[in-house]
């Protein structure tokens, strides 16, 4: 496959399964043995995702993301995206309070036999749980 077909595979992952919630898409996106290195102790698998894509879609709505730059090198896709929300459910314990968030992720994704079977992320959770209010902003200081 080409550094091309392997961008395409990761942007449809991002737009179908990550901001459209597409869970029959991840079938067809992923290994039978996929791996998401950075979801927390996940076994292998597209059966362990599709539960932790359930949990996110149900605590988060208005999803989107806004892909800024895509670098593909060998069997590797490496996107730099700008993620929104808005909290409208339950999420990693805490109760709703419909309020948006927007923040930076990374993510880089393994290609092999046009799928993909690894992924890794780096987003700014730290920004996103104040944005959320479950952590204080970071206070200005007055000059």
């Amino acid at each position: 496959m080409s550094t091309d077909d392997n961008k395409n595979i990761a942007r449809r992952f991002i737009e179908e399964v990550m901001a459209g919630g597409k869970m029959d898409a991840v079938d067809s996106l992923v290994t039978a043995d996929f791996r998401p290195h950075s979801w927390g102790n996940m076994p292998a698998g597209t059966a362990a995702f599709k539960q932790a894509m359930k949990r996110v879609a149900a605590g988060l709505s208005d999803t989107r993301m806004i892909i800024e730059d895509m670098i593909a090198e060998g069997d590797k896709v490496a996107v730099r995206l700008t993620a929104h929300g808005v909290h409208k459910g339950e999420f990693m314990g805490m109760k709703p309070t419909g309020k948006a968030y927007t923040i930076p992720e990374i993510h880089i994704f393994r290609i092999q036999g046009g799928k993909i079977s690894e992924h890794w992320r780096e987003a700014d959770m730290l920004g996103m749980m104040q944005q959320l209010g479950a952590l204080p902003q970071p206070q200005k200081k007055a000059s």
